[in-house]
Order: structure tokens, then C-alpha cells, then sequence
């Protein structure tokens, strides 16, 4: 017992995220980061806000500065990521439930995760793995398959995901590729 002491004390002194063993930052959320995309669109994590007793996230995405939607995101303290709404053209869409968009990292895989919320549904798999080389650098990256149905439509849309950085890659199911430039 004595022996298990130290370790004790030492996990009662960390935060309740990394006693879990989850890294706060695996999927990155801290305000004023910045994705820059090959289609100029920019995202933008702003500040902690409060929407209808919820706190979340928000991520802007931005063509020359103006800023067209913004996703609320709550990140729970089990390291998991959940789409809450999304702000386009002055309207809030509310999802109730939300929509999962990670589940606790880290992501391995052959990972499946589902959600769904009114007519929207979606499942996502983390595939494999894929070394990239991009105008933003070289990265090793998780590919993600996303099926979204909405309406009796359905979609499909890969991106290639790096713990702590963020999506460094979006493809459509035509092939078409946007990727980040910074």
C-alpha cells in the first residue's frame, strides 16, 4: 500500500482529464487557433460562450473575413465533441440531442461512432491511416468516412484527422480534395 502511495498522490494532483488519460487537447478547441483551407475558407475557434444553459465552442468559417456559419461544439469533460447548433444567415439551428462529432480520443482504427438528431443522421469510421504531404506540412493522419443522410439524401465525405491539430484534409465523394494551406 505504501508503495502505491506516491502514484496515488500523484493522480489525485492532476486534472481530472489527464488522471483519465485523455489529452484536453486532442481535438483542438482553444480560442483564436485557425485553420486555413485551399478553398479559402478559414476557420476560427472563438471564446467560451453560454447558448441556452449549454456551454460551447465556436468555430467560424470565414471566406475573406466575413463570416458566412458558426458550429457550437460542447466539448464534455470526457474528451468527447458534440455539435449543439450551427449559426447561418442570423438563424440558430439547435440540435436536440446533439450530434456526436468525437467520441473521447484518442481514435483508433475500425472505430465506429453513430448520431442522429431530427432528420439528420450520421455514422462515421475511422478507416486507417495515411501519411500526407500538404502546402501546410507533412502529417500522419486518421482517415475518417463520414455518412451523412438528410432529407433521404445521403453524402459521404472523408477527412483526415491529426490529435491536437485538427482536419488537414477534406474529400468529397466526387474527389474532390480541400486541403490546409496553414
Amino acid at each position: 500500500m505504501r508503495a502505491l502511495l506516491p502514484l496515488w498522490l500523484l493522480l489525485c494532483a492532476l486534472p481530472p482529464v489527464q488522471a483519465a488519460g485523455l489529452d484536453p487537447h486532442y481535438y483542438p478547441h482553444r480560442p483564436g487557433t485557425r485553420w486555413t483551407y485551399t478553398s479559402g475558407e478559414t476557420q476560427l475557434v472563438g471564446a467560451p460562450v453560454t447558448h441556452r444553459g449549454v456551454g460551447v465552442v465556436p468555430v467560424s468559417h470565414q471566406y475573406g473575413g466575413t463570416t458566412f456559419s458558426q458550429d457550437l461544439l460542447e466539448y464534455r469533460a470526457d474528451g468527447s465533441v458534440w455539435l449543439r447548433g450551427v449559426n447561418a444567415a442570423g438563424r440558430l439551428s439547435w440540435y436536440t440531442p446533439p450530434l456526436l462529432v468525437y467520441p473521447a480520443g484518442p481514435l483508433r482504427t475500425g472505430q465506429t461512432w453513430q448520431s442522429a438528431s431530427g432528420g439528420l443522421s450520421m455514422t462515421v469510421r475511422v478507416t486507417g491511416t495515411a501519411p500526407l504531404k500538404l502546402p501546410a506540412g507533412n502529417f500522419n493522419t486518421l482517415i475518417l468516412r463520414s455518412e451523412t443522410v438528410t432529407g433521404g439524401n445521403t453524402s459521404v465525405q472523408l477527412s483526415y484527422f491529426v490529435p491536437a491539430l485538427g482536419i488537414v484534409r477534406y474529400e468529397t465523394a466526387d474527389g474532390s480534395r480541400i486541403d490546409l494551406r496553414r
